[in-house]
């Protein structure tokens, strides 16, 4: 039996995949941990988040109370905060969110007006390769999905209750972790350290701290800046006039955390609702749009993104293209920023087991 780096390699992955196969023989052993990493998972992952995020604060707090005392407080002030923009922004973005959904039919069908005009232009027309072709029928089906989906919501009130059910049990479960987390936090790497001779123990504290650092500048760079292009992008759109700006802002924001063509995916939006009143006013958000990016990209992230992770943009068109299609939209906008942070942690914990085997 040949013993050569290749055949060894063979073993251990026909090992792997024989033991995947085994496992899968038996899947009602390992369905409640699944059930488990899927309850947890969004729980955790938020907490973490808002974890970066807020535990600057709590060790300024701390300094001058418990750091139980400060954690509160600093939930009490959270509250205060996300009450008074509830108060500020939430009946605006209720009215046009309202607003956007009752036009969504009217904005179809304005579309499909505009896209027949654009196949009824001679110059397109040249370019159909077949007399099947119809713009006007793909619209129609395109309204009358549309139309469905809106009437099927009224039908699915139990699987809407059950979603909203599960967004309350992951809001009241995250401050109890959360509040763990940020009161026991700067323990966990004393505890992995007790895993280390003494002599490695110095080096696997610069390892902890090189993650920690990293994993902290990411997120709270990536947030603070989509935070900045949502309010830009907000201050442009109604400085030009275009409906709906608030919705569109969000989403901008929410779409800048995908490198590259994020900030293009929350643009296509707003160019469709500019389109819809002019095709001038929808180069204006083009132009807004242009403004922001470069504001962005030479103002704000210099500043507040620091270490910033190093992914190539094969990598991320590639993680795209696979998160797209097994997760939507979701996967797009979750794709790069656990690559980045999985990165971090498999980089560093690496370096750690290289350490743990030390002599």
């Amino acid at each position: 039996m040949p013993y050569t780096k290749a055949f060894r390699i063979g073993y251990g992955i026909i090992i792997i995949l024989l033991i995947i196969y085994l496992a899968s023989l038996v899947d009602w052993i390992f369905y409640p941990i699944v059930v488990l990493v899927q309850t947890l998972f969004a729980p955790i992952i938020l907490a973490g988040v808002l974890y970066y995020l807020l535990r600057p604060f709590v060790n300024l707090l701390s300094r001058k109370l418990p750091r139980s005392v400060a954690i509160l407080l600093l939930y009490c002030s959270v509250a205060s905060l996300v009450t008074l923009l509830i108060l500020l922004i939430g009946p605006e973005l209720q009215k046009q969110f309202n607003s956007l959904v009752g036009n969504i039919p009217q904005l179809v069908r304005d579309i499909r007006d505009m896209m027949i005009g654009l196949q009824n232009n001679e110059y397109i027309a040249r370019f159909q390769e077949s007399d099947n072709f119809s713009i006007e029928d793909i619209m129609a089906r395109i309204e009358q999905d549309i139309n469905h989906i809106l009437s099927r919501i009224g039908s699915n009130v139990a699987s809407f209750i059950g979603v909203i059910t599960n967004i309350i049990i992951v809001a009241i479960i995250i401050p109890f972790i959360l509040y763990y987390m940020l009161k026991e936090g700067e323990n966990a790497p004393r505890q992995v350290l007790r895993l280390f001779p003494k002599k490695h123990q110095h080096e696997g504290r610069r390892i902890l701290g090189d993650m920690d650092r990293a994993l902290s500048s990411y997120i709270q760079g990536q947030i603070i800046v989509s935070i900045c292009v949502g309010v830009l992008v907000y201050i442009g759109y109604r400085i030009i006039g275009l409906d709906y700006s608030l919705v569109l802002a969000l989403i901008a924001m929410f779409t800048n955390v995908i490198p590259f063509i994020g900030p293009w995916i929350g643009t296509f939006p707003g160019v469709i609702v500019g389109l819809l009143h002019s095709p001038f006013m929808a180069l204006l958000v083009v132009i807004v749009v242009v403004i922001v990016q470069q504001i962005e990209s030479n103002l704000i992230s210099p500043q507040v993104m620091g270490r910033k992770l190093a992914i190539h943009p094969l990598t991320i068109i590639l993680l795209l293209l696979v998160a797209g299609q097994f997760a939507g939209l979701v996967g797009l906008l979750l794709a790069v920023p656990t690559y980045a942070i999985l990165k971090v942690i498999v980089s560093h914990t690496y370096r750690l087991l290289k350490l743990r085997k030390a002599d």
